[in-house]
């Protein structure tokens, strides 16, 4: 496991006076103390550090220099205390994840945690938030058991949805264009053997079924696979004007080159995390015209690119385009949250638990510890990943069928 360093401090977060982890006693009373300790444990290396290095940990990074800039987190007397950071590389391993959770409660004795990268990691350490105590703001985690998640750790918040509300929306995609002749009723879909990419198939089943859609084709991957050829091959062979990939990014990324090599096109081409990076639109160019999943934003929502364009210039790279607004949101609630109720652990779960909240993402309000208004399904479309999903919120942009040839073939 490794700490952050001030010189690394000073790298991410240019002049911010960012106080960093001392073996001192946790403080006993908000008079006593002389900063507020936070801690996450992260995947800074192995397979999951893309993700985690674009979605979750600028927005650490980024919320932490706002608050440090302002002179740090607000109490409800009005004083302020600078953020302490503990920081360590969960290394891409479960095992390691949860290792890290329980040093940070038990012997780093932080005040709060901020939560892993992932549906896995946080399914993995959501009991060890609960059983020490800490709100758990999973915003990388899409799962349909939020509800039963609540009910069982009450102080986890779920916020980034379920696997039900993005394949229903995606269904409801599918089903129109068929219904208007764009594409036929069949789709293909693979997904990878993880939490999130079971959660997301498993929903989609009978979300295809509903809107009329067969699915002809239905193949799990064990996480890491780089060669989809045969699965390729063999979604071409089944007849399907769909394709629909639950992926991750590395997965995401070899999709896309793949099918391009074997020139496989389908008419819909709907592949998982990764495809809203911003990284992904520049590799890609104009051979990511169309290419569907989930999330999108509205380009016309000012404070969220007022928050995008923050966020490029602190951190040197783009956000992403669906997670890293909600992850940012999140903290902005944390923020809050303590402003109004101090440091208590309890009172600040119950204030975001029932509190309302101006953030990048605009106002929220959690109901039964989950964000509900989300954008469910975004497409490449003129160099921009927009949102066509829900298509009656505000902001939605109509999706572009069939999605465009491969250029350079």
């Amino acid at each position: 496991m490794m700490t952050a360093t001030r010189r690394h401090a000073l790298r991410y977060f240019g002049a911010s006076a960012i106080v960093f982890a001392t073996a001192a006693p946790f403080a006993a009373t908000a008079q006593d103390r002389t900063s507020v300790k936070i801690g996450y444990a992260i995947s800074k290396t192995g397979g999951n550090a893309g993700g985690a290095g674009i979605t979750t940990l600028p927005n650490y990074q980024l919320w932490i220099k706002d608050v440090n800039d302002a002179g740090g987190l607000e109490l409800p007397d009005g004083t302020r205390l600078p953020i302490e950071v503990i920081e360590y590389d969960d290394r891409s391993s479960a095992e390691e994840v949860v290792r890290s959770i329980e040093r940070l409660a038990t012997q780093d004795e932080v005040d709060f945690m901020l939560p892993p990268w992932g549906t896995g990691f946080n399914l993995a350490v959501a009991p060890l938030f609960d059983r020490f105590g800490y709100p758990q703001l999973a915003v990388s985690a899409v799962t349909d058991k939020a509800p039963e998640f609540v009910k069982r750790w009450d102080k986890s918040f779920w916020l980034l949805g379920g696997g039900h509300d993005y394949t229903d929306a995606l269904a409801k995609v599918l089903s129109t264009a068929s219904s208007e002749g764009t594409i036929n009723s069949k789709v293909a879909m693979i997904s990878v053997a993880d939490g999130f990419g079971i959660d997301l198939v498993t929903a989609a089943r009978p979300a295809m079924k509903d809107a009329g859609i067969e699915v002809v084709y239905d193949v799990t991957y064990p996480a890491g696979t780089t060669d989809f050829t045969s699965i390729l091959n063999d979604a071409a062979a089944s007849g399907a004007d769909s394709f629909v990939a639950f992926s991750y990014p590395p997965e995401t990324f070899a999709l896309t080159q793949q099918a391009q090599i074997a020139n496989f096109n389908p008419k819909v081409l709907y592949l998982g995390v990764g495809t809203g990076f911003p990284m992904y639109g520049a590799n890609n160019g104009a051979n990511a015209e169309g290419i569907m999943s989930l999330g999108g934003i509205d380009y016309s929502n000012e404070e969220n690119m007022a928050y995008r364009k923050r966020h490029e210039e602190l951190t040197g790279q783009a956000p992403d385009l669906w997670g890293s607004v909600i992850t940012y949101s999140s903290l902005q609630m944390l923020q809050e949250a303590i402003k109004r109720r101090g440091l208590d652990r309890d009172a600040v779960s119950d204030e975001l638990s029932n509190g309302t909240f101006q953030t990048a993402s605009g106002e929220i309000k959690l109901e039964d510890n989950q964000l509900r208004t989300l954008w469910l399904t975004g497409q490449w479309q003129d160099g921009e990943y927009v949102a066509v999903a829900p298509a009656d919120r505000e902001g939605a942009k109509a999706p572009k069928l069939p999605k465009a040839a491969w250029q350079g073939q």
